[in-house]
């Protein structure tokens, strides 16, 4: 047995539900958990059964005091990146647009929300999710 082979490590995956959420500047939406330096999309685990749109709600409604309709939530597709906080691990993110009313508060395990100009993301500590997939693909404004 070589080295290499007796090192392999199967990544444990994580389910999230992930919201790409703009203003009406065009700005993004992204939240840092406590005691984590990295912004990503508000969001979270979607529990066994549960339907990730209602996972989405969930979470927005704990993590950001905002209620959202799930069957307004805009199915953007199914990505697969490292895990942000979570060594060992890769996330596979169900992505949605969605629009939110009332102003966002950080509640729970989140404590900072920024609005990001996606232009102005270099040099932020961002998650892989964000920065490999979310700003690429969705930090234009449509």
């Amino acid at each position: 047995m070589t080295s290499s082979h007796s090192r392999t490590v199967t990544a444990r995956t994580i389910r999230i539900a992930a919201a790409v959420i703009r203003d009406d500047g065009g700005r993004l939406l992204l939240v840092r958990k406590r005691g984590t330096s990295t912004f990503m999309q508000a969001g979270g685990k979607i529990e066994p059964g549960e339907l990730p749109t209602v996972a989405l709600a969930r979470e927005l409604r704990e993590e950001l005091g905002v209620a959202v309709d799930p069957a307004a939530a805009f199915h953007l597709g199914s990505f697969s990146a490292p895990a942000a906080n979570e060594p060992d691990a890769h996330v596979e993110a169900e992505l949605f647009e969605l629009s939110i009313t009332g102003e966002p508060v950080p509640a729970a395990e989140i404590e900072e929300m920024i609005w990001l100009n996606p232009e102005l993301a270099g040099g932020m500590e961002l998650a892989p999710l964000t920065a490999n997939i979310v700003l690429p693909r969705y930090g234009r404004q449509p």
